[in-house]
């Protein structure tokens, strides 16, 4: 299956949690989110989120023998994973893992030059999984200092806007890059933020945001599974919305509206 079989060239096609402890994330993620889990194919380290019965994220307790911190982690579709990796390198990013042949394809871990990491997989994908609908993400957003220059990596890498089938739009305005599959917003690049600051929602990072129906309870729910409220609800770009870590550490944010950035 190519990238274009039900995922644009270069377009968001799964989200996965690196975390250091799986039945935590378990019990977080369903009390937050209402997610069931199934066993992944990968081994027992690994499961699979479902919501009303559909795979919705994937999650690895693989964080501490990767050496990398727990985080949601976005992988973008492309058609040969050997060729992506080389154009990150010619580019001045770093490919940190594979790419590794994982069940049915191969998936590697990589960082654009401003240090957002961000994963790419080659092999066959999910055909009902799309943003912004039923339980997958609403979309991603990459916060980073310099949106068009974040395009400019990510473009060349993925082929985002060339002239051919299943190629993803992108689109240029007021500091801020969309991304579009067949008309849908799958993605954000905004410009603006500190690479040296430590706070961690101002580094340059991919960042997933989930559809819930209720932000308020969403946070409620959050602060008694033992997370916390990084970004207490407000009235966002689009929609009411919090940002949230779970206890091992991994942020996200939780969004009334799943429709775009």
């Amino acid at each position: 299956m190519s990238a274009s079989d039900g995922v644009g060239r270069g377009a968001p096609c799964w989200v996965s949690l690196l975390t250091g402890d799986l039945t935590s994330a378990h019990n977080f993620y369903g009390a937050v989110l209402g997610w069931t889990f199934r066993r992944g194919s990968l081994g027992e380290e690994f499961s699979v989120a479902l919501s009303d019965g559909k795979a919705v994220a994937g999650l690895g307790n693989v964080a501490s023998s990767m050496g990398v911190p727990v985080s949601w982690t976005c992988y973008f579709a492309v058609d040969d994973a050997d060729l992506v990796a080389s154009r990150i390198r010619e580019r001045g990013g770093t490919v940190a893992v594979g790419p590794l042949a994982m069940g049915r394809g191969r998936a590697a871990l990589a960082a654009d030059p401003a240090g957002a990491v961000f994963g790419f997989w080659q092999g066959a994908k999910l055909p009902d999984w799309r943003i912004g609908s039923g339980g997958a993400p609403a979309w991603l957003e990459l916060r980073t200092r310099d949106a068009f220059a974040a395009a400019i990596f990510y473009g060349e890498i993925f082929d985002w806007a060339v002239d051919r089938p299943g190629r993803c739009e992108v689109r240029y305005e007021d500091d801020t890059v969309t991304v579009q599959v067949e008309g849908r917003t799958v993605a954000c690049l905004r410009g603006g933020a500190i690479e040296a600051d430590p706070d961690p929602r101002i580094r340059p990072r991919w960042h997933v945001f989930f559809r819930v129906d209720d932000v308020e309870k969403a946070v409620e729910a959050a602060l008694g599974a033992g997370g916390a409220v990084v970004s207490e609800p407000v009235h966002g770009r689009v929609g009411r919305e919090a940002t949230l870590r779970d206890p091992q550490g991994g942020l996200f944010t939780v969004t009334e509206r799943g429709d775009g950035c």
